[in-house]
């Protein structure tokens, strides 16, 4: 059963010690994919560098991020971040997560649904694309549910958290192919 008691807010619209909290709660969900996030997050300090680091991104169109909240707690619950822009072939990456506690509630897919909008949108980019890790089937599932293709595996190209080179499956999405949809 699918949660509707949810939305997406901006960077702006968040404190630090949401986004500290959040993922000082989810530190085991997600250490192993989301190494840098964790690792920019070890301390409240880190996390207000962090976003202020996220902020100039923002500001220079470099990257973006949305911030899922649960509107019955207030609680933020989740992440979707656009990185890896390439302006001069109109690409760029989606990465993201949720809380634990909310994961198989249909939130994420609704959310990266949203952000497509945005970035084939907003942005008019050409190409999006996902990286997961060989494990994580439910982010695979949420890449072809939205009509990614899985174009490869690439080769030890991501260090874990745990400082491990794993090999991550690469799953693209072209704007006419979404455009079809």
């Amino acid at each position: 059963m699918a949660f509707e008691n949810w939305k997406t807010e901006r960077l702006t619209d968040i404190l630090p010690e949401e986004f500290y909290n959040l993922i000082r709660k989810n530190k085991r969900h997600i250490e192993k994919t989301f190494p840098v996030t964790v690792d920019n997050c070890a301390s409240f300090e880190k996390t207000l560098q962090f976003l202020g680091e996220n902020i100039e991104k923002e500001e220079s169109g470099e990257g973006y991020y949305f911030y899922l909240r649960n509107t019955e707690t207030g609680n933020l619950i989740g992440y979707v971040c656009i990185k890896n822009i390439n302006k001069s072939i109109f690409k760029c990456e989606l990465a993201y997560f949720i809380d634990s506690e909310f994961e198989g509630k249909g939130i994420i897919s609704k959310a990266v649904s949203q952000t497509l909008d945005f970035c084939f949108g907003e942005l008019n980019m050409n190409k999006v694309f996902i990286c997961t890790s060989l494990i994580n089937k439910g982010s695979q599932r949420i890449a072809t549910k939205h009509g990614f293709q899985q174009e490869g595996i690439l080769r030890e190209e991501f260090k874990s958290g745990y400082g491990v080179l794993e090999d991550i499956v690469y799953f693209g999405l072209l704007k006419k192919d979404y455009n079809e949809r």
